[in-house]
C-alpha cells in the first residue's frame, strides 16, 4: 500500500522528443562535420570550381570598407566553396579567419561565438558577440539557418560518383597489366620456360606469360591454330567509364554554377564569355550580395560588392548598342523639349531605374 502511494505521488518524468533540443544539436553537428570535408574535394574538377570562385571574389570591387581586402575575399571564397560557411573575427587588425567555431542562437539568429583562430604555435580560443563576427553562409536551410552547406555537400551523390570513378581509374592504371600479353612459343625445357616467365613477369607493357604449344595441347587446343598474342589490358570502353566520368564532372560544375562548356576543349570565345557571365551573374554575385548585407550590418557602413564588372561578365556589344540607344533617346528628348523628370519616368517604365 505504501509503495502504491509513493508511486502515485512521484513526479512525472518528462523526456525530450525526437525533434527536441538534443536531436537538433546532433543534426546540426552532423551537417557541420560531414559538410566540411569530402572525398570529392580532392578532384581537379572541384578545385577548378573553387579556384574560379576564389579568383572572382579576389577581383571584386568592394566599396564602403577597407576590411574586405583581396586576400580576405579570396580566403572567404575558398571557405564558402568548400564548407558553406566563412567566419571572420572583426578586430583592430582587420578580419581574422576562424578555423572552427561554436555559437549560441536566439530565434535562429547567432548571439555569441566561440572561435578558434589559427596561430603559428597553435590555435587560440576567443569568445565574441555576434556583432563582432562576420559570418557568411550559403545554402542554409530552415532547420539550421545558422549553418551553411557547400555545393559539394548538396550534391554528395555526384561527388561520391566522381571520386569513385577517378579512384577506380587510378587503381586500374596502377595495378592492371596494361600492355601485357600472353605469347605462345615453341616447346622447350621446363627450366627454360620458367626462366622466361620470371624474366617477363611484372613488366608493364611487355609479355607477362610465355606459353608453349604442349601446354596448349594439354588444354585441348590445337597448337597450330590461333597462335596469336592474347592481350591482358582491360577494356574500359565497355564499362562506359568515359561517359560516367564526363557526366559526374558536368554535375559538379553545374553545382558550382560553372557551365560545362567553359572547360570544354572545343569551346570558342562566345561560349567562354557566356560561361563567365553565367558564373558571375548567377553564381558569384548573389553570394556577394549576401556578403555585402552581412558586412553592412556588422561594420556599420553601407558596403557594396560587384564581381560582374571586374570579370567583364557582360555583353560588350549589347552594352554599346544600349548606350547608343540611350544617347540617341536623350538627344531626341532634348530636341522635343521633354522635361528630364518625364524622361526619367518613361525610362523607369522599361526597368531603367537610373
Amino acid at each position: 500500500m505504501f509503495e502504491r502511494l509513493r508511486n502515485w505521488f512521484r513526479p512525472i518524468e518528462t523526456r525530450a522528443s525526437g525533434t527536441g533540443y538534443t536531436a537538433q544539436v546532433i543534426a546540426a553537428r552532423d551537417s557541420y562535420i560531414s559538410g566540411r570535408r569530402g572525398v570529392a574535394e580532392l578532384t581537379s574538377t572541384v578545385q577548378s570550381c573553387v579556384s574560379l570562385w576564389e579568383g572572382g571574389f579576389a577581383m571584386a570591387d568592394v566599396t564602403g570598407t577597407d576590411l574586405l581586402t583581396r586576400q580576405a575575399m579570396a580566403i572567404l571564397a575558398r571557405a564558402v566553396a568548400l564548407n558553406g560557411d566563412a567566419v571572420f573575427l572583426i578586430d583592430d587588425a582587420g578580419l581574422t579567419p576562424a578555423t572552427d567555431w561554436e555559437l549560441t542562437t536566439r530565434n535562429g539568429r547567432p548571439r555569441a561565438y566561440r572561435l578558434s583562430l589559427a596561430e603559428a604555435g597553435g590555435a587560440r580560443s576567443v569568445t565574441a558577440l555576434a556583432g563582432e563576427v562576420l559570418h557568411l553562409r550559403i545554402g542554409a536551410d530552415a532547420v539550421t539557418p545558422w549553418i551553411g552547406t557547400a555545393p559539394l555537400r548538396r550534391s554528395s551523390l555526384t561527388g561520391a560518383l566522381l571520386h569513385a570513378v577517378e579512384s577506380a581509374l587510378a587503381e586500374t592504371f596502377e595495378n592492371a597489366p596494361l600492355g601485357s600479353q600472353i605469347v605462345p612459343l615453341p616447346d622447350s625445357g621446363a627450366e627454360d620456360m620458367a626462366s622466361m616467365r620470371s624474366a617477363f613477369k611484372g613488366r608493364r607493357g611487355s609479355t607477362l606469360v610465355i606459353e608453349g604449344v604442349a601446354q596448349a595441347t594439354a588444354a585441348g587446343m590445337n597448337p597450330q591454330i590461333g597462335q596469336t598474342p592474347d592481350q591482358l589490358s582491360p577494356d574500359l570502353s565497355k564499362s562506359m567509364t568515359d561517359q560516367t566520368l564526363a557526366a559526374a564532372r558536368e554535375g559538379i560544375l553545374a553545382a558550382y554554377g560553372v557551365l560545362p562548356s567553359l572547360l570544354n576543349r572545343a569551346a570558342t570565345g562566345p561560349a567562354v564569355r557566356e560561361a563567365q557571365r553565367h558564373l558571375a551573374v548567377w553564381g558569384l554575385q548573389p553570394i556577394a550580395e549576401l556578403l555585402a548585407e552581412e558586412a553592412s550590418a556588422k561594420l556599420g557602413t553601407q558596403v557594396m560588392i560587384d564581381v560582374t564588372r571586374p570579370l567583364q561578365a557582360y555583353d560588350a556589344g549589347g552594352r554599346a548598342r544600349a548606350l547608343s540607344a540611350i544617347v540617341k533617346t536623350l538627344a531626341e528628348a532634348k530636341a522635343a523639349g521633354i522635361a528630364p523628370a518625364d524622361l526619367s519616368g518613361a525610362m523607369r517604365m522599361v526597368d531603367w531605374e537610373k
